[in-house]
């Protein structure tokens, strides 16, 4: 007998947030669920090289989380591509995203049972599915293309629900005063939709396994972090905006209320999210201050952001002048002529399009389309076949890549000192620090291959670095100086952590789940859906499953 299995994933929503806020008495639904069944925290971790390493990627821990497999089993370590032959950056989906015929998300169950998903992250279409699959009529930035199966129902969603608020739109800054007011009434409303969405189609047909997720808190905690008391800008900004992170996931909480009142009443209720966010710690260290540290490596000089490490590093930049991080932080880089640096700030776009010391304009880059333009480490890629290793682009993590002989188009380090160079980088790494506190900025450091051409699902990048939990604007390094103080960019930042509760038959009110990993989700609601968990997924379940149906079906 089947019992039917909501599914409702909260992208990035942060377990420590959330149980801060339904302590205070906050998020009523959630606490519900929690307090009606079972709530644990999940930690994510990957493989290099048999070395397990914290893992905060989106995309990645998503991918995990459908097929239930470890990256170097699906090969997708996350949204971009390096070819080493020409140095290129690839973020094409079709090329780039896992592959979910080869690799099919958990809920592809066959003609068995009946599926509806709604814009689950990062997924893609699989042909095992039988029922509903809409992807990419919301979300933040997921990474699938927008489409549905049957391909008429996406087109028939839109005419009746209008398109999402928020779709591709959720992009702005901080300080841009007029995004940050149109940003928490597009959540709003595109929370409400989705809630209608939800309960209409709940209504339309027994379903076995229902999935809908909530990107709207990926951008509430991205875009509104800076209203949360722990964000540096938090007194400049966020104080006088009010709590508008928390009314965001007030209003998540209102919909996903909304959505279990439609649910049928012996349903597995299950909510979840495979990583969290946080303070944004990452975000400069990975786009800016690695790359920039990796140019220093190469040419002995600096380019972007050089400070002195002699003096105390000034207040944080609270309110930046240019509209994008990307003008700001191509505005500091180094201007040789005393008057142009003066200058380079206040200029207008137009007169930045030029190379400057080696690195490529990102107006320049914007109008060829180029992947990533706005990143700081996309500028240094006309320099990379002339540097011993540099810093791909990259979100959470930083990623080296040795630019090798025989493996790069143009490589420059011989294969015998592959393992020299990637000790010299990481010794050099391990040196920096948080110019403000003086505390070490690098948590941990890993290695991918044993050799530059060990072959297998691996990372781009030979060199892994995760960052320490060290909010920081300014780096120094006893080796290259300092770099900074830049201005933060987003507000909220990924946290390798996560959380999983359900509520359902046989479920213990107020248990406790031991912490997993987004690996364990899927064979957790395979289980509770009574359907088979295959030997290939690497995740086991979070719940005694046997014990839960056995008494479900009493």
């Amino acid at each position: 007998m089947k019992t039917p299995v909501v599914a409702i994933g909260l992208d990035a929503a942060d377990p420590v947030v959330l149980e801060e806020w339904m302590s205070q008495g906050h998020l009523k639904n959630l606490s519900r669920v929690r307090e009606q069944g079972a709530y644990g925290r999940l930690e994510n971790i990957v493989n290099y090289c048999g070395v397990p390493t914290p893992a905060a990627s989106t995309e990645r821990l998503w991918a995990m989380t459908w097929t239930g497999c470890m990256p170097d089993k699906t090969g997708f370590w996350g949204t971009s591509k390096f070819y080493p032959e020409s140095y290129g950056i690839d973020r094409d989906i079709l090329k780039v995203g896992c592959d979910f015929e080869q690799n099919p998300p958990f809920y592809a169950l066959g003609e068995d049972y009946r599926v509806f998903v709604l814009d689950p992250p990062t997924s893609g279409l699989s042909s095992q599915v039988n029922g509903l699959q809409v992807l990419a009529w919301g979300g933040h930035y997921p990474f699938t293309p927008s489409v549905s199966v049957p391909a008429e129902v996406l087109p028939e969603m839109i005419r009746e629900y209008g398109e999402n608020p928020v779709l591709y739109k959720d992009d702005g800054i901080w300080w841009d005063k007029a995004y940050e007011k149109w940003v928490p009434g597009a959540i709003r409303e595109s929370v409400e939709k989705r809630a209608q969405v939800c309960r209409d189609y709940l209504k339309k047909e027994d379903w076995d396994f229902f999935f809908v997720g909530f990107g709207e808190a990926h951008t509430a905690g991205h875009d509104l972090w800076y209203t949360h008391y722990d964000h540096p800008v938090y007194e400049f900004h966020g104080k006088p905006a009010g709590p508008l992170m928390l009314e965001a996931f007030e209003h998540i909480d209102r919909a996903i209320g909304e959505i279990l009142d439609a649910v049928p009443e012996n349903a597995y209720i299950t909510l979840f999210s495979p990583h969290g966010m946080g303070a944004n710690y990452t975000d400069l260290l990975s786009m800016a201050v690695l790359p920039e540290m990796m140019y220093r490596f190469n040419f002995g000089k600096a380019a972007i952001a050089p400070g002195n490490p002699s003096e105390e590093p000034g207040p944080i930049i609270s309110h930046p002048f240019r509209k994008s991080w990307m003008g700001e932080m191509w505005a500091r880089n180094y201007e040789q002529n005393p008057l142009k640096r003066a200058l380079r700030p206040y200029l207008p776009s137009k007169l930045l399009r030029d190379r400057l010391n080696g690195l490529e304009s990102p107006y320049v880059l914007m109008e060829q389309n180029a992947p990533l333009f706005w990143m700081p480490a996309m500028w240094y890629r006309p320099l990379w076949s002339q540097m011993r290793a540099f810093a791909l682009p990259y979100f959470a993590d930083g990623h080296v890549r040795i630019n090798v002989q025989g493996r790069e188009g143009s490589g420059i380090v011989p294969p015998s000192e592959y393992d020299a160079v990637c000790e010299e980088v990481i010794e050099k790494l391990w040196k920096l620090k948080d110019a403000r506190t003086g505390k070490s900025i690098v948590r941990q450091i890993s290695r991918t291959r044993r050799t530059p051409f060990d072959e297998g699902n691996l990372s781009d990048a030979d060199i892994v670095v995760v960052w320490e939990e060290v909010i920081t604007d300014v780096v120094d390094s006893p080796d290259f100086g300092r770099i900074g103080p830049i201005p933060h960019f987003r507000a909220g930042g990924h946290r390798s952590r996560g959380f999983f509760m359900a509520q359902g038959p046989g479920i213990a009110p107020n248990s406790s789940i031991e912490r997993g990993q987004a690996l364990d989700i899927a064979p957790t609601i395979l289980g509770l859906l009574g359907a088979p968990i295959p030997d290939r997924l690497d995740g086991t379940p979070l719940l005694e499953v046997s014990s839960v149906r056995s008494a479900a079906m009493r």
